[in-house]
């Protein structure tokens, strides 16, 4: 396993981090702890949850996921093992604390409250904002539309943010924070106040990335190589659709997107096509098009780490094995040229 510095922290985090949001849902408490016994094995220190999860988000399985984390925790102990990571929910999620999602102290408080009990761990290693809490082109919006007279409001609502987030940082339970599904302009807020405020750094930035949606590398990539503030990749398969198990109309049984096929955000028809053209590349060179998917992230110089989700043991292996690939030149030319023709259909 390969291991990359966490933003300016002491922290060494795996190349591959263990993303969880699927337990509770489509895996069982079981099924969890066999994943964590698995990628620990492997050298992953780093996991990833939310308190939003399990995803789907809805009130009868919201918790469960870091619930999973924190029995494992009790029947196998070793929390210096890991770097743990989660997230407050963003706006608009009525079923966590009565809809009370506005990242105020108060709010800030009782979810890590909440987080550190279900995980049974009196410290969260990074600590994330799971959404902007200002209008911005999130959930693959191409075009910014701006509303005039937010500046000042979504301005103090990072510096309330940041606030509340030193206060928990200073008590011991948060050593780090980040952000998640940020642009370049919140991104730079969050960094421009807490140097000139003496406030806590955000120290990695969790957006989505994969060969269907390399927005990153517009703005943020260099964001993050001048800032030393990395990117957390979520969805590297962009929900496992670059395996090509959806291609030709095929909906395979117990799929994510099978079993929840209102998300759509990779399927579109130029996303297909993309998909595509980089299962067939990846099968004219003799890879397997996850493995290439997955080493493609792995490669990205502004990439701390990249979060692999996987709901079976299987899937697992094959992503973890992934850390030690590499492009090579012929492949990497090839990606280029898919892009090229077909720049970044699922943003």
């Amino acid at each position: 396993m390969q291991y990359r510095p966490l933003g300016t922290t002491d922290l060494e985090v795996s190349v591959a981090c263990l993303g969880t949001m699927t337990w509770g849902e489509q895996n069982s408490e079981r099924e969890a702890h066999e994943q964590l016994d698995y990628a620990v094995a492997q050298g992953i220190n780093f996991v990833d949850t939310a308190e939003l999860y399990a995803f789907p988000p809805r009130p009868g399985t919201q918790g469960s996921t870091e619930a999973f984390i924190g029995s494992w925790l009790r029947q196998r102990g070793g929390r210096e093992r890991l770097v743990l990571a989660t997230k407050i929910a963003g706006p608009g999620r009525d079923h966590i604390r009565n809809g009370r999602s506005t990242f105020t102290a108060a709010n800030l408080r009782e979810a890590v409250e909440g987080s550190l009990r279900r995980m049974a761990t009196d410290y969260i290693d990074l600590y994330q904002l799971h959404w902007p809490m200002r209008r911005t082109n999130v959930f693959g919006r191409r075009g910014y539309q701006h509303a005039a007279g937010e500046e000042d409001d979504a301005l103090a609502a990072i510096g309330e943010a940041l606030e509340a987030l030193g206060e928990l940082v200073q008590s011991g339970k948060v050593r780090h924070i980040g952000v998640s599904n940020e642009t370049p302009w919140g991104t730079m807020k969050f960094l421009q106040l807490a140097e000139e405020r003496g406030l806590p750094r955000i120290q990695a930035i969790q957006n989505p990335y994969n060969l269907l949606n390399r927005s990153y590398d517009v703005g943020m990539a260099e964001i993050s190589h001048r800032e030393s503030c990395g990117l957390l990749a979520y969805s590297p398969l962009a929900f496992g659709t670059l395996t090509g198990k959806y291609l030709g109309g095929r909906w395979p049984e117990g799929a994510r997107l099978t079993l929840f096929p209102e998300f759509k955000r990779y399927l579109k028809p130029a996303g297909q096509e993309a998909t595509a053209r980089y299962v067939e590349l990846a099968r004219n060179h003799g890879l397997d098009p996850a493995t290439m998917a997955l080493a493609f992230v792995h490669s990205r110089s502004f990439v701390t780490s990249t979060i692999i989700g996987a709901t079976s043991l299987d899937q697992l292996r094959s992503n973890v094995a992934s850390v030690d690939d590499r492009i090579p030149e012929e492949v990497a030319e090839g990606i280029e040229a898919i892009r090229e023709s077909l720049p970044d259909p699922c943003p």
